[in-house]
């Protein structure tokens, strides 16, 4: 982790602080206690991407004394459709690292602290240890379970938000005792089920309302002021301009928290690269400039082919199963995607399906193809 600067001290605000808050002390009911509250208080943002972005740039503008970043990714061109703390100039630069560059200037008063390292049960409960209040900020279920179950042992509060396409999510979860995230969701969906960003889009203005909420509860929170979304559950469907809160009952899933577990297996998406065929990308090289006889399936969208491609024949992941015919069975078939994490599960699903036994996965899809290979290849 990285420091930057200090909070602000125990001591009455200075001029330049009450006018920086002052549109904040104009709130009825809300006085420089409540401020000293913001500014005394730590909160963990966990991930800086498409809701933390907002997140971050409204908690640090409220004032927020402590603000832990946690991403283990770097900035890429994909994510500027979205991800409002970044430019293109930062492309390929720790998100941390790049998100506290953007921050500092915007209140110097603030103390920023960057966690390079990704969640796991392992370091979960350390890293979060401090925090008042955690602002989920992740996009997928493992890390979702990982981060609730960590805030229950530690009695952390927990906002909640997820986006997908055009529609968003915003919770305030283990409140007072209240509901916490396997209330709503017991049981994660069947891997597959529920398609990322990545494969499904996001409208970019969405997140920086979904964001953008999760910063004002935690302010909510951290204050005591207004009335947080404690056992509710509020669903936002930008297409349709529409607003729903529905309550979440409160089914005692917290009795059966005891310990952080293995969360990839529990939402089945572990990897299993141990006993997975793949192919490098030098070996796929080699199969092309040799000309061997071999079939290259690229199961990415037809959007991201025009972008870049290694010149394989298109079936996106959703259609595989209904063009089963069009692998080959009697020799060597490559599948690829972007990062190779679709395309392992294609060749898992393959496998175990349809009883392939001649399927290999590229380790690292384009990415790795880019990096490796063709420097001079876009990539998204």
């Amino acid at each position: 982790m990285q420091e930057k600067r200090t909070p602000l001290a125990d001591a009455t605000f200075s001029p330049d602080e009450l006018s920086r808050y002052s549109r904040h002390l104009a709130l009825p009911g809300f006085d420089e206690s409540h401020q000293r509250r913001l500014s005394n208080a730590t909160v963990a943002v966990v991930g800086a991407g498409g809701l933390g972005a907002p997140a971050l740039l409204y908690l640090t503008a409220a004032g927020v004394g402590r603000i832990q970043i946690i991403d283990d990714d770097v900035v890429g061109l994909s994510n500027l459709q979205r991800q409002v703390l970044y430019t293109t100039n930062d492309l390929g630069k720790r998100k941390t690292a790049a998100a506290i560059a953007r921050l500092q200037p915007l209140n110097p008063h603030i103390l920023f602290s960057e966690c390079r390292q990704r969640l796991r049960r392992e370091n979960a409960l350390e890293i979060l240890a401090a925090a008042d209040v955690v602002v989920d900020c992740s996009d997928n279920f493992a890390t979702r379970y990982l981060v609730n179950d960590a805030c229950v042992l530690l009695n952390k509060v927990l906002v909640f938000g997820t986006v997908f396409r055009w529609e968003g999510q915003v919770a305030v979860f283990n409140f007072a005792g209240g509901p916490n995230y396997r209330d709503l969701h017991p049981v994660p969906p069947a891997p597959g089920a529920v398609p990322n960003c990545e494969e499904g889009g996001v409208v970019g203005a969405l997140c920086g309302m979904v964001g953008s909420w999760q910063a004002s509860e935690t302010i909510k929170v951290l204050t005591g002021l207004g009335e947080p979304l404690a056992g509710k559950l509020m669903m936002l469907d930008a297409a349709r301009a529409t607003l729903t809160t529905v309550m979440i009952g409160n089914q005692n899933q917290r009795e059966k928290i005891k310990n952080l577990i293995d969360y990839d297996e529990f939402c089945g998406t572990t990897f299993k690269q141990a006993i997975m065929k793949e192919v490098t990308v030098q070996e796929l090289k080699e199969l092309l400039d040799t000309k061997a006889d071999f079939q290259l399936i690229d199961v990415r969208e037809p959007h991201e082919y025009e972008i870049c491609n290694l010149g394989g024949e298109l079936i996106p992941q959703a259609d595989v199963p209904h063009h089963v015919d069009q692998i080959a069975r009697d020799k060597k078939v490559v599948i690829h995607c972007r990062s190779g994490a679709r395309s392992g599960n294609m060749v898992q699903w393959l496998e175990k399906n349809q009883g392939f036994t001649n399927i290999y996965n590229l380790k690292g899809g384009i990415l790795a193809w880019a990096k490796e290979i063709d420097p001079s290849m876009p990539t998204y």
